[in-house]
């Protein structure tokens, strides 16, 4: 991953998730809930309250949802600041409105968790922690001083004063719960969708590197016999221009240069057939592949197969050869001196397990591995991973594409020291098909 790509995935992008007409319409079914209860509370009740004091507030709400409609384009994204400012103002809203209808006797003042609630889920958590406060602090003042309800006898409406104190316990527990709740939800969902957008990447990636790995392959192909009949033909002349070397010169010079083509076509494709030669592979040829950019880092790295009889052709697959390869990244990035790789195959799966001897998986994130941290875990400056900034995403992008192929893997810490993660494929789902011939070459148009 670039460090452009990087970039993106190093502070959260909640900021900027709202959009006005979301809490513009939001606010227009509150009012129009508010409205609904201070009319069936009026009329049909006959309960008694500051009614002007009431429509009032309720009015507030209206003029503020059309200031913002006639100044503010509806489909524009608020910032940070204008979304807590918009919450804040419905938080007061509500709070005035519940101080001069009974407030906690009023069965609605729950409804002062949803602003709340809605900044857990798209703001930061600094601004969600301000907004709890200001809700429990308004929770709190409003059960301590209010205008009491009465019923058309005169009769003042309230609770013992022991369900009161219940009833705000219950408040300031779900704005504390349902705060944490929901922002912990949309964290880790706002991770996910960002480590799987690096997984999509990753795999990208990788089969423009496969697809172009069979366009070089093909060229090969195809250019093999113009190369040969060039090169033949130039040995003809050479031979036929012996009396004239200056003109011989010249034909071998040709041939000599074909020869130079034909062998930077070989070294360019990894296949001398076809792309059929690029979907499968022998499996140690395939653990090869992926090891092979971590090769010469200063740490031995050996493959092994148990028994001999592994030695199976697999599905050569981009996300399988990509996620082996974070694999033996990171057991490289911590292994003291080597990294092993051994295979084994039965007749119901494939296993493949990768053991380094550094110094193993903490203990505390042994259970989490796996998961996009999206905090750095290391800094340049770490010895272990020098210039390297750790973000949980390349084991994550690893086992998402792994499993995504059909492996269960398992992350431990080896019994003789150092981390070990064990690959099981079943058999069907990475051993290449058996069949006969290879597929025809594609014609290549001109």
């Amino acid at each position: 991953m670039t460090t452009e790509e990087a970039g993106l995935f190093r502070r959260s992008t909640r900021s900027g998730w709202v959009r006005l007409r979301t809490l513009v319409l939001l606010r227009w079914l509150a009012i129009g809930g508010q409205a609904s209860a201070i009319a069936a509370a009026h009329l049909w009740l006959g309960l008694q309250f500051e009614l002007a004091l009431a429509s009032a507030a309720v009015a507030a709400a209206v003029l503020a949802n059309l200031v913002a409609v006639l100044t503010v384009p509806v489909g524009r994204r608020l910032t940070e600041l204008e979304a807590m400012l918009t919450l804040l103002f419905d938080i007061a809203q509500l709070g005035f409105l519940l101080h001069v209808t009974g407030g906690l006797t009023n069965p609605f003042a729950l409804l002062i968790l949803a602003p709340v609630t809605i900044s857990a889920t798209a703001l930061r958590l600094r601004t969600t922690v301000f907004l709890g406060l200001v809700a429990i602090a308004l929770v709190t003042l409003v059960a301590l001083f209010h205008q009491p309800l009465r019923l058309v006898s005169g009769e003042v409406l309230a609770l013992p004063p022991l369900f009161e104190l219940g009833h705000w316990m219950a408040i300031v527990i779900g704005i504390v719960f349902l705060g944490l709740y929901a922002h912990r939800v949309a964290a880790e969902i706002d991770a996910m969708s960002q480590a799987l957008l690096a997984t999509q990447m990753a795999l990208a990636r990788e089969q423009k590197l496969t697809d172009l790995g069979g366009v070089v392959a093909a060229a090969a192909h195809e250019l093999g016999t113009p190369l040969a009949t060039i090169k033949l033909t130039s040995g003809e002349l050479a031979d036929e221009l012996s009396d004239r070397p200056e003109l011989r010169a010249d034909a071998e010079l040709i041939r000599e240069q074909a020869d130079r083509c034909r062998d930077i076509m070989r070294s360019m494709g990894r296949a001398g057939k076809s792309d059929t030669h690029l979907r499968r592979a022998p499996l140690e040829s395939l653990l090869r592949e992926a090891a092979e950019p971590h090769g010469e880092r200063g740490k031995a790295l050996t493959i092994a197969l148990e028994p001999q009889e592994a030695q199976i052709s697999v599905q050569r697959r981009p996300e399988v050869i990509h996620g082996l390869r974070n694999l033996v990244q990171n057991a490289v990035d911590f292994a003291a001196s080597r990294v092993e790789i051994t295979a084994a195959a039965d007749p119901a799966a494939i296993r493949v397990t990768i053991r380094d001897d550094g110094p193993g998986f903490a203990p505390q994130v042994l259970a989490r591995i796996g998961d996009p941290f999206m905090r750095p875990r290391s800094g340049p400056d770490d010895p272990k991973r020098p210039g390297y900034e750790g973000m949980g995403l390349g084991l994550f992008i690893a086992k998402t594409l792994l499993e995504r192929s059909g492996a269960q893997i398992v992350f431990a810490n080896s019994p003789t020291g150092g981390a070990e993660v064990a690959l099981r494929w079943p058999r069907a789902r990475l051993e290449a098909p058996r069949g006969g011939e290879l597929d025809p070459n594609p014609r290549l148009e001109a």
